[in-house]
């Protein structure tokens, strides 16, 4: 009797035993598929959108309510952050000033408004909401009222600020109209110095050793001088100082860089907006004539600064920077002694509202591969360029990039968007792509396929649309990049993949 018991549980440790090695096999060979495999998830996120809290029509609420009804994953919320200009009458430019305010986060409140994100995101759990701004650092005045040529300048040369939630980030950004970045330095100092003139003032009102006529004349010479002290303070005051003053126009670009530098210290991103896009209008100024408000494209902003994340690419404007050979391209195959980063494309929609013609927050979107549906994952999908652009077409129909890879070595090594590809001295390289329609149909597509800036091979066809493409023109030798421009059926732009060259890599 005992050997019999013990012989069952010996045969069911053994069974047992045998579980467990079965599963431990089952599980290895799972984790080696998923170390193996790309991950990653695809996020539809609608990017640079408007709120009633500056200058858009809807609550952050009801964007919310609307990016669910439409399938988003992502809103990335872009509202104005100041929207406050002033012109002044020289000498006294502080006193004698005309100053304009427009709705923006600055009126709105910088802690009502991270707030009430918060608030939306609790409400709205299946929706990841990125907070933001929208950002024109600077802008400056050249001309006058009185020669009737009085222009402002680069009131719209935007960077969209993304990835900070403390209220107090916000409120040291440099940028002109917010007191919260403003110092005292020497020039506080010097425009504070009139204040002294209290104390001859005070002297001669206080002396009384000379006769009534002298003094009556000392006191009225102390009356001027405490008047011309409180009014060179008044046009000097608040003492704090800009960092940048919009009555300078030879500061280029050191404004934007300082703002990139501000944002990237505090672990924010950083993309320039719209640089091809130009901005003219004219106010009329009853009886002086009118005043210009300009902003020229600016596509040069992408040469002149660093350490920015990077660019919309994608927007209803004429773009020639993401034509191939053209700046992007030139940008992207920069050594790395020349560039921080490779600039990111990411598609910008720039709503405000339902009555805009044409838009709607599911028209343009930017879509990122993410590792984690999170804040983190979306930040980190926007930061190593794991994205594309599209936008819809005529008919409604909106491209999908399935798969973009470049293999090697027969299939065995691979990279996707924004990844970086070390042959490791194989030469079969092989591009490969899949493209579908957000509604599953077919419809026509026009596929290029660009490495390093040059057009390597086009494809027609219709959606669900497939090639592996092998490069047997690459040079090995040097670094290369690789990405798609999707037409026919509205437009898609890719952020590219690295490929690493024996001489090192450029990336």
């Amino acid at each position: 009797m005992f050997i019999r018991k013990r012989s069952r549980q010996m045969r069911r440790t053994r069974r047992l035993i045998l579980t467990a090695m079965i599963g431990a096999l089952c599980l290895s060979g799972f984790v080696a598929h998923a170390e193996a495999s790309d991950d990653r998830q695809q996020l539809l996120t609608s990017v640079h959108v408007h709120s009633t809290a500056s200058t858009g029509e809807l609550t952050i609420e009801a964007l919310a309510e609307r990016a669910e009804q439409l399938g988003l994953d992502v809103l990335i919320l872009t509202d104005n952050f100041s929207l406050r200009y002033e012109y002044g009458f020289w000498p006294l430019t502080g006193l004698l000033k005309r100053q304009v305010r427009f709705p923006s986060v600055l009126e709105y409140g910088i802690d009502r408004y991270v707030e009430e994100i918060a608030e939306v995101q609790g409400r709205h759990p299946k929706l990841i909401i990125l907070p933001g701004v929208e950002v024109a650092p600077y802008y400056y005045w050249t001309g006058s009222l009185v020669g009737r040529n009085l222009t402002m300048h680069n009131a719209q040369r935007n960077l969209l600020v993304l990835g900070l939630t403390k209220p107090e980030d916000y409120r040291s950004l440099p940028v002109s109209g917010n007191p919260g970045s403003y110092t005292f330095d020497w020039r506080g100092a010097v425009n504070g110095a009139p204040i002294l003139l209290f104390i001859p003032a005070l002297l001669l009102w206080r002396q009384r050793r000379y006769a009534s006529d002298r003094r009556s004349l000392r006191r009225s010479v102390s009356c001027v001088l405490i008047v011309l002290a409180v009014m060179l303070v008044a046009n000097a005051w608040p003492l704090s100082q800009p960092a940048f003053s919009s009555y300078d126009d030879q500061l280029g670009y050191r404004p934007y860089q300082a703002l990139i530098d501000d944002v990237r210290g505090k672990g924010g991103l950083v993309f320039w907006s719209m640089t091809e896009a130009r901005d003219f209008q004219e106010h009329a100024v009853w009886p002086l004539g009118t005043v210009t408000v300009k902003t020229e494209p600016h596509a040069e902003a992408l040469l002149m600064t660093t350490g920015y994340t990077g660019f919309g690419g994608l927007y209803q404007d004429g773009r020639t920077n993401i034509k191939p050979g053209e700046l992007w391209d030139r940008l992207l195959n920069l050594p790395t002694s020349q560039r921080s980063s490779p600039p990111v494309l990411i598609g910008e929609l720039a709503f405000h509202g339902l009555r805009d013609a044409g838009k709607d927050l599911h028209r343009l979107v930017t879509v990122l591969w993410v590792k984690e549906r999170t804040v983190a994952g979306v930040l980190e999908a926007l930061r190593s360029g794991q994205a594309y652009a599209v936008g819809e077409g005529d008919h409604h129909v909106q491209l999908r990039l399935d798969e973009f890879r470049v293999a090697c070595q027969a299939g065995a090594k691979s990279a996707s968007i924004g990844d970086r590809l070390d042959p490791a001295g194989a030469n079969d390289l092989t591009v490969q792509l899949s493209v579908t329609a957000n509604d599953r149909g077919r419809h026509p597509v026009k596929v290029r396929v660009i490495r390093s800036g040059e057009v390597l091979a086009q494809f027609s066809g219709e959606t669900p649309f497939r090639v592996d493409w092998p490069d047997t023109t690459a040079s090995m030798d040097e670094p290369m990049t690789y990405r798609v421009e999707i037409t026919g059926s509205g437009e898609l732009l890719s952020n590219p993949i690295f490929v690493r060259g024996v001489m090192g890599d450029r990336s």
